[in-house]
């Protein structure tokens, strides 16, 4: 996008992204030459991130298997009465999740992808939207708030989660505050657990965090809303 200013190790980023589904891409098409039966992903060998380096998440619920690793990115939302100083109020959000699940395991080092896989929401934030779309990075899901007000994560054919948070840590000090590393700061990490409603999956972790904290405070004036940049890692267990 015209003017939009990006680090060279973020361009790197994407970069990676978008050559490794195209590698995945061309793989498929020779093996669907080859054979029309496919095996299932195998994503065992990948361990969602638990610490922040002070304080631990707790572990995904013994029985249950990890359905897919996505790349959030989108907004957490907030707003402001009028007049007010205090802190924005929280009123949900919205991204798409993108698929890395099928990536991952191109890369020869489960140790390595992982490595990759924690720090892309970092640099994966300084993108815009229409920048991401057009990298052809397949969109797995969405997630947003519904009329309710309850977090829900649409992954099409692999189940809906609706949520309700369990568990949460603060995002370590060295995460990205924003675009650019510019902003107030990561959001927590967060357990989701299934609420009614949810079909196929189970829990989510929202894990790596980047940006989307709201300021300090409103700072008067008129009533509004804020949308504040974030990217994340979402894990979802089923």
């Amino acid at each position: 996008m015209a003017g939009q200013r990006l680090s060279f190790i973020a361009t790197l980023a994407i970069l990676l992204l978008t050559f490794v589904c195209s590698t995945q891409a061309r793989r498929v098409k020779r093996d669907q030459q080859l054979s029309a039966r496919t095996e299932p992903m195998n994503l065992s060998k990948f361990q969602v991130p638990l610490s922040n380096g002070s304080a631990t998440l707790p572990s995904p619920t013994p029985g249950l298997s990890l359905k897919a690793i996505t790349l959030g990115r989108g907004t957490q939302n907030y707003t402001c009465a009028a007049g007010s100083t205090a802190a924005p109020i929280a009123i949900g959000a919205k991204a798409d999740l993108l698929d890395v699940s099928s990536f991952l395991p191109l890369i020869p080092s489960p140790k390595k992808a992982q490595t990759i896989l924690n720090l892309l929401p970092q640099y994966l934030i300084s993108f815009d939207f229409a920048v991401i779309r057009d990298a052809k990075i397949s969109i797995l899901g969405k997630h947003y708030f519904d009329a309710a007000g309850v977090p829900v994560f649409d992954l099409g054919e692999k189940g809906v989660l609706k949520a309700k948070k369990v568990a949460g840590i603060a995002a370590p000090k060295t995460a990205s505050k924003g675009v650019n590393g510019q902003g107030d700061g990561a959001v927590d990490w967060l357990v989701l657990t299934e609420a009614a409603g949810s079909v196929g999956l189970k829990e989510c972790y929202r894990v790596e965090t980047a940006g989307g904290k709201a300021p300090a405070s409103c700072g008067g004036g008129a009533a509004r809303s804020i949308e504040v940049q974030y990217a994340t890692q979402y894990w979802f267990f089923g």
